[in-house]
């Protein structure tokens, strides 16, 4: 038996992504036991999405083990664990010094590729190079494979009957005979991975118009509920339900959607591990740099081709000519289409 520590701190997206490859990864090799090393906040997920050979340790990283000192904390913590392997899927600083630690120490380590020139020339204003690279799930496979595990990304859904009955039976929202559920998560970390909200409100009236459709819609913080309660009084066939719950529940409740109209953000990877259809929007950022949602078809990607994209790979760049004309030129009735195309095929 190997005990494989596993680091990625952040940020939601990306540690959903994580979940296809460790899944994976611990199905294949049940004898091992792997530690994600990630945001405490991230558990109600994992914990409905791993294998049992698969926990969680949950740090953070701005108070118990802030700076070098709070990572060579850590460190002193962790190797009491006396782990045999150390796949950093993060790589940035305090990833990269807790593995310099750990190597210092003797124990094998293995890295990421994030393919920062390949992004960088896929990015840059001029001369492009309009290219599919490696995507995310790839990447973390790799780091692995190179601690010498060999294995097929067999990855099919969180979704189990246990998972089932445990959650969702006792559900308030019941589905009608005939009826299609329709998720909208309209916001994103950037401006720059955001549909207009005016246009994606025009999405919405459009789409409520058909009575065998009930929309749901989704978001976090306070301004983003306040935009989501206004669209929920736009028909009775539309439920906000920011707030109503948890992190796991919500995921979990995505599997019920018939498909989830999403930005290029956290949203799209929660509903493809639950094997929900994801009709994406993409502005700024590009399918190209390898974050399309786990078994997404490219098909269900909705972008304008523009000689200035992708000008980000994260989406936090401003754009050049202050208009995001990238996500503004998007018309309402391509996303509607592609909605329906799904919905009533």
């Amino acid at each position: 038996m190997a005990k494989i520590l596993v680091i990625r701190f952040s940020a939601l997206g990306d540690v959903a992504m994580t979940i296809p490859v460790i899944a994976s990864f611990a199905n294949k090799f049940p004898e091992h036991q792997i530690t994600i090393l990630s945001r405490s906040s991230f558990s109600p997920l994992l914990d409905i999405s791993l294998p049992c050979n698969v926990k969680l340790k949950g740090v953070d990283l701005k108070s118990n083990y802030k700076g070098i000192k709070g990572i060579t904390k850590l460190y002193k913590e962790l190797k009491n664990e006396h782990f045999d392997f150390v796949a950093d899927l993060h790589d940035v600083l305090r990833s990269k010094y807790l593995r310099f630690l750990f190597w210092l120490n003797g124990y094998k380590t293995a890295h990421i590729d994030k393919d920062r020139k390949g992004k960088k020339e896929l990015a840059r204003a001029k001369g492009k190079k309009l290219v599919q690279l490696k995507s995310s799930f790839e990447r973390y496979q790799d780091v692995f494979k190179k601690l010498g595990f060999e294995f097929d990304l067999s990855f099919e859904s969180i979704m189990t009957d246990t998972i089932r009955a445990r959650f969702l039976n006792s559900e308030a929202y019941q589905k009608r005979e005939n009826e299609r559920w329709i998720g909208i998560a309209p916001f994103a970390a950037h401006r720059g991975k955001i549909y207009p909200i005016e246009k994606q409100e025009e999405v919405i009236r459009q789409l409520s118009q058909d009575s065998n459709i009930h929309i749901f819609l989704f978001g976090g913080g306070q301004l983003e509920k306040q935009i989501l309660n206004k669209w929920e009084t736009m028909g009775g066939n539309i439920t906000s339900m920011a707030g109503k719950l948890s992190l796991d529940k919500e995921v979990l409740f995505m599997n019920k959607l018939d498909v989830m109209i999403s930005m290029d953000s956290g949203n799209m990877h929660l509903a493809s591990l639950v094997n929900t259809p994801v009709v994406s929007i993409w502005g700024a950022t590009h399918p190209f740099a390898g974050f399309m949602g786990w078994n997404q078809p490219y098909s269900n990607a909705i972008q304008i081709d523009m000689q200035c994209r992708p000008c980000s790979i994260f989406g936090n760049k401003p754009c050049i000519y202050g208009d995001y004309r990238c996500m503004s030129s998007i018309p309402e009735k391509m996303i509607v289409e592609k909605v329906n195309s799904i919905i009533y095929k």
